[in-house]
């Protein structure tokens, strides 16, 4: 039990999020930060839904949601679920064969006048059971 507190304190406190500042431009997404399970939810190869929380002007359409864990990827999944709002949310289902712990990295695909952009990137740590 103190191991999947830890583990969740630590999840928390190690989140960040690399947005700048500045006001958003016409049609542009921009990520604020991303949240994971605990532990005990993120296991190897089950399915686990990752969370990244934005901003956007407009309702851009998002195209897929991609990842490296510490250095491997990118690796991109269907986004499932958007929540547009002063600060919205998009819900991931991700899944790896990987265990231990890595950095999360998250951006987005999405599209802005007709051509696809990134978003920023977002981390976390992350500890996937075996």
């Amino acid at each position: 039990v103190i191991m999947v507190l830890m583990t969740g304190i630590t999840l928390s406190l190690f989140s960040c999020a690399t947005a700048p500042t500045r006001s958003l431009s016409p049609g542009e997404l921009r990520l604020l930060k991303i949240d994971v399970p605990l532990e005990a939810n993120t296991r190897r190869g089950l399915p686990f839904i990752v969370t990244l929380h934005f901003e956007a002007d407009g309702r851009p359409e998002m195209k897929r949601a991609c990842f490296y864990l510490s250095e491997e990827g990118p690796y991109c999944f269907k986004i499932i679920n958007i929540k547009y709002g002063p600060q919205g949310t998009i819900d991931v289902e991700i899944r790896t064969n990987l265990y231990g712990s890595y950095s999360l990295v998250g951006f987005v695909q999405y599209l802005r006048e007709g051509k696809t952009e990134l978003t920023n990137k977002v981390s976390t740590l992350i500890h996937i059971i075996p």
